[in-house]
Formats: structure tokens, sequence, C-alpha cells
């Protein structure tokens, strides 16, 4: 007589034993293609999981229903190589980590979008799709208003759409590939490094390999949505707080030094002479914080009104914190199209408060960036400014710029995917933020200050 149990367990034995030959052959098929993903098609171990209903990672594992994965391949290799690679590009861009405040649902689409977007501009064999016309309308659409088709970018164009359920619904049909239950799981025991820097590790290591390959290997033009990815995914993220401190000055404040004080003299002469210490704290103190200020903004046709708003709420918000600027400032705002169309100073945090609250934007026009280095230069003759540090200008980079470099720290603000920064000069410092970067910063405002 026969076990039942024991027959069952033979049979989901064979089917995991095949499932795993089929994802080791995706796997050698991809490297033969795109020798320089080695490293991360080589990141994953395969472990079945009979209770899900398709496939999914958690950075560690691909996990897969061995039924489902088994249907996948009769489809042909090529669904399965390209649910691979789809997985391991959702781990290279850390989408299983940078949530953040952002709404699951649309996060996960715009996940599953953006490489997608990836894997059909490989045009390779192992992964090709026939592209419906609806995805690639989806995809013109999107290009008409971001240069690189981040989640990031494409979270906040699906934020805005305002989809109705039946359009999200088509979406997520058309460019689901994967399970995302296991993104936000605790992590398998043991591991020694993080899944986060792992994966940082081999996106820099990438945009290595393919910046070197050049046109090398991928083709004409091949791998370009990639290549582009990768860099906007890897370059620095910023921390605007920290930003804004190369534009301190030192000077000293009415506050008591806590640092320079030595408690071994202070308990001495409390303890020989009663309650008269030999040594008290400083009345003053050496900080550094922001004096002289100018803050631009592009109010030019180009520039979306609501994210000149934005900018600046965030930007004041920084500001606002007690240990940023003095308790006296002299920060200039500007407003500029093709000509500075507004110049308000503010000397205190009350006067910026008063400012946020009646903001108006004026502009519109054209875009030219120097009329506000030649006011700024003006004020400057004119004793306005006793030690500028520095200017922030926030554009979006459609306009022209001055050739000269002035005698103080300069900083262009771009919004990540939807700038242009070809013209930028050598002398100017870039500074790219996304919508992670303004969330962090309205999480602080709405922390208690201590004024």
């Amino acid at each position: 007589m026969t076990d039942p149990t024991r027959e069952r367990q033979i049979r989901e034995q064979e089917y995991v034993d095949l499932c795993v030959r089929i994802l080791s052959d995706a796997r050698t098929e991809l490297y033969l293609h795109m020798r320089f993903l080695d490293i991360s098609l080589g990141s994953l171990r395969f472990e079945a999981d009979w209770t899900m209903e398709q496939a999914g990672t958690d950075g560690y594992r691909i996990l897969y229903n061995p039924e489902y994965l088994c249907r996948l391949y009769r489809q042909g290799r090529a669904r399965v190589c390209r649910l691979y690679l789809h997985m391991v590009l959702h781990c290279l861009f850390s989408h299983l980590d940078t949530r953040g405040r952002r709404a699951r649902e649309y996060w996960d689409l715009a996940c599953d979008i953006a490489m997608e977007s990836i894997l059909d501009g490989l045009h390779q064999k192992c992964v090709h799709r026939p592209s419906s016309p609806f995805r690639r309308e989806v995809y013109l659409r999107l290009r008409q208003k971001l240069k690189v088709l981040t989640a990031e970018g494409i979270y906040q164009v699906l934020q805005e759409a305002a989809l109705t359920q039946q359009q999200y619904e088509r979406l997520t049909e058309e460019f689901r590939e994967d399970s995302h239950e296991f993104w936000e799981q605790a992590p398998p025991p043991g591991l020694p490094v993080p899944r986060q820097n792992h994966w940082k590790d081999s996106r820099e290591k990438l945009q290595t390999e393919l910046e070197a390959m050049g046109q090398k290997e991928q083709g004409d033009g091949e791998g370009d949505e990639l290549l582009q990815q990768v860099r906007a995914e890897n370059r620095e993220r910023y921390d605007y707080r920290r930003f804004l401190r190369k534009f301190t000055v030192l000077r000293e404040e009415v506050m008591l030094d806590e640092d320079s004080f030595d408690y071994i003299y202070y308990t001495y002469g409390m303890n020989r002479y009663g309650n008269m210490p030999l040594i008290e704290p400083l009345e003053t103190k050496e900080v550094s914080r922001i004096e002289d200020f100018v803050i631009a903004v592009d109010t030019s046709m180009s520039c979306s009104g609501d994210l000149v708003r934005r900018f600046l709420e965030e930007t004041c918000a920084v500001l606002e914190e007690s240990e940023s600027y003095f308790k006296k400032v002299n920060i200039r705002i500007l407003q500029c199209d093709d000509q500075v169309r507004s110049d308000v100073r503010i000397e205190n945090r009350q006067q910026l408060q008063d400012y946020m609250e009646h903001f108006v934007i004026r502009g519109m026009g054209g875009t030219d960036f120097r009329p506000v280095f030649e006011h700024v230069a003006a004020l400057t003759r004119q004793g306005a400014f006793t030690k500028l540090k520095g200017l922030l200008y926030f554009t979006d980079g459609k306009g022209i710029y001055p050739l000269k470099k002035p005698p103080y720290d300069t900083a262009f603000v771009f919004l990540k995917d939807q700038y242009e920064d070809e013209s930028v000069p050598p002398w100017a410092i870039k500074l790219v933020l996304d919508a992670e970067d303004m969330e962090q910063i309205a999480d602080r405002r709405e922390e208690p200050h201590e004024y």
C-alpha cells in the first residue's frame, strides 16, 4: 500500500527540483545576454512557497509557487526570464526600502511601470514581449512629463492624475509581473549585510559597468533607459538641512556655552567653599548659522506654480528651525522669470511666517537667471549685505545662466525628473531633490520647535 502523504511529498519535491532548474536556466540566459548584471543576477537564492499565488522577492530570495512558475514556463522561457529580471531590478533600485510615506498601491504600480519600461527598452530576445498599444501610450504620456521614468516620478504623476478604480486596475493588469508581499517583511536571520547596502553596492558597480561599456555591447541606444535610471538612483541624496550649512557664518550668540564648561573646577569649588563655584559657563558661544542669504525662485512659464510654492514652503520650514539661523537675519527672497519681479527682505522668523501666509507668485514669463545676479550685485554695492555667503536658486534649469562666477556660493536646486542641467556652469553647485526629500522636510516641519 502506498502512502499518499509520501507520494505528495515526492511529487512536490519533483516540482521544486524542476523549478530550480527553470530559474537557474533563466539566470544563465540573462547572464549570457547581459553580462553587466552578473553580480545582481546571482544575488538571489530560490525558495519554494506553496502558499503564495505567484512569485516575489524579499531582496534575499526569489519566493515562488512551483505550480505558477511551471505554468509560466509553458508560455515560453522569455516569460520566466522577464519575471526574474523584473524582480532583480526592483532590488537594484531599492523599491523594497524606499516607499516611505507613499500610498502602497500607487507605489507598487509605479515601481512595476518603471521596471517594465527598462525591460521594454532592452530589446533582448530573452526578455522580449510585444508592447500593447495601451502600454506604448502610457510610456508616451509619462515621458511628456518625466525625463527619466523613475518610480518616484511615476508615482507623483499617478497621484496627480487621480485615477479611477477602473483605470488603476487596467494599469495593474498591464504592468504587474510579481508579488510585492515580502517587501516589508523582516529579513531572514543571520544575514551579514543589510539588503539595501548590498543592492546599493551592486547598483553603483552596474553604473560603472554600463558607462565603461558605452555602446560597445548594448547596440544602438540599447540599455539607455537602464543607465539613465541607474544614474538617477545613484545620485547622492542630501540632507537639506545639512546642505544649508554650506551658507552659514561663524558668530557669537548670547547663550550658555556648555561645551567649554569644566565640571571639575565647578564641583571642586562647590565642595571646597560651599556655594562658590570656581568657574561658570560662558554666557556667549560661537555658532555657525545663516545670516546673509538669498533665495531666488524661478517663476517662469516652464516652472509649475505649485512646485515653486512647495519648494519655498519647505525651504522656509528648514530655516524656521531654531538652530538654522540667528535671531536677526538678512534673507532676501527674490522671484524672477526674465526679470526680478519681487524682492522681499526677511529679518526674523515672524516676518518669514507672514511672508509665506500671504505668498503670491509673480512672473510666469520667460527664463533668464542673470537679472537675479545683477540685482544681488547692486544690493551688495549699496551695502545691503554684511557677509553674503550664498544664493539658492530653485528652477527647472531651462534658462540663460551667467558666465562669470559671483563672489559667493551659488546652488541651483532642481526637482528630480523635472529639470535640465546640461547648461549649468561648472562653478555652480547642483542639488537635486526628490519627493522623498520634500516629505522628510515636511515631517520635520510638523515637529514642535523650541523658540
